[in-house]
């Protein structure tokens, strides 16, 4: 997978007229998009049971520098502790359950703002006001509830549940965000589309010449694609037209940055899209069969505080999500209300569409444990 045997295989394919093919043909039931039986299972099976990416290291730079969401309809607050190290809790006072952190920021402690229990960064209880009025109450045994975190590859994983699920290898990569890259901007959106429509606009390049004709065609290829699975996740390749002039470049010497864009799926819900100028993490929280919710963080690429660089990908940023990221958006959404349509049982992914046969095989696997 790396960067010049990417830059070999692209270039094969140029000179050959060929793209990576997958070795089956995958039919998914239409009814496992519309089934609220399903979806839950999903959610309380396999989304919780995952490491899943919560946010980019990016985004707990500090000590005390916390994000609050719902993930997989749990509430979960991360946080960057004194000694460094990110912690995740449920999001819930031991009192009566009140949230007790929101949105993002930077705190000292956790204050329930109901009735002001008081939590540190390590989630142990510190304060209760009035503590009289509770005889007998340990705060030692009433610490938030931690789940279990890990940051790995600039991201922080979030694992709900015990047992966890399935072979959580990323042995595959050498790097996906570095220390260097900053994050420069955050957006939440609700898309009434099933979770998993959304995500299979992002892994397979067979709709470029159509659905993206005057947006990304002009500077990439038709059904031209890398595809390389990794335990559970996967990686599509996206080549420029650019990229032929490494033909002419020693293979060792080859760079690949400004020369394609890299769409990693991080099982089961979270894509990383490395593109010229800045990288996104995005993460498709389900809310319905027909809804869902897209956190996006988007950093640069390289140069720390470059103001240089953080304008590079301001432009790449805006370029592409007012062109190629909405036609994308705008298709999958025709696809949901063509669901009740009644004109599909399955929908059928051929070997152009491998990255996405390879989910739906994972996910059936992990459903049946």
């Amino acid at each position: 997978m790396d960067d010049q045997s990417v830059a070999q295989r692209v270039l094969d394919h140029i000179a050959n007229g060929t793209t990576d093919l997958g070795d089956e043909v995958w039919r998914e039931p239409v009814a496992n998009y519309r089934s609220p039986q399903r979806l839950a299972a999903e959610i309380e099976r396999v989304l919780r049971h995952s490491p899943t990416p919560f946010c980019p290291s990016a985004a707990l730079p500090e000590v005390g520098s916390y994000v609050a969401r719902d993930s997989a309809g749990t509430p979960i607050v991360a946080v960057r502790g004194v000694d460094g190290t990110v912690r995740a809790f449920r999001n819930a006072c031991r009192h009566r359950g009140m949230q007790v952190a929101s949105g993002s920021g930077c705190a000292r402690a956790f204050v329930c703002r109901y009735h002001g229990w008081t939590y540190n960064l390590e989630g142990r209880l510190r304060h209760i006001p009035h503590e009289d009025g509770f005889p007998g109450f340990a705060k030692e045994a009433h610490p938030l509830v931690a789940v279990t975190a890990s940051e790995r590859f600039g991201l922080v994983f979030v694992t709900q549940d015990e047992p966890v699920l399935g072979d959580d290898s990323l042995g595959g990569l050498a790097k996906l965000i570095s220390p260097d890259q900053r994050l420069f901007a955050s957006a939440e959106r609700e898309f009434e589309v099933n979770w998993k429509i959304l995500l299979e606009g992002f892994i397979e390049g067979y709709h470029i010449k159509s659905t993206h004709p005057e947006s990304f065609l002009p500077y990439g290829f038709d059904n031209l694609n890398v595809i390389d699975l990794f335990g559970r996740n996967s990686r599509v390749t996206y080549p420029f037209q650019r990229i032929k002039k490494l033909a002419k470049v020693p293979p060792a010497e080859r760079r690949v940055e400004g020369l394609l864009t890299y769409v990693y799926h991080l099982f089961p819900n979270v894509l990383i899209t490395v593109l010229s100028r800045h990288t996104n993490v995005v993460i498709l929280e389900p809310l319905a069969v027909d809804r869902t919710r897209q956190i996006t963080y988007t950093l640069t690429n390289s140069g720390g505080d470059d103001l240089g660089a953080l304008a590079e990908a301001r432009r790449d940023a805006e370029f592409v999500g007012n062109t190629g990221a909405a036609e994308d958006r705008a298709v999958v959404q025709a696809i949901q209300r063509g669901l009740g349509s009644g004109a599909n049982e399955v929908f059928t992914f051929g070997k152009f569409e491998s990255a996405i046969v390879h989910f739906h095989r994972t996910l059936t696997a992990a459903l049946s444990h």
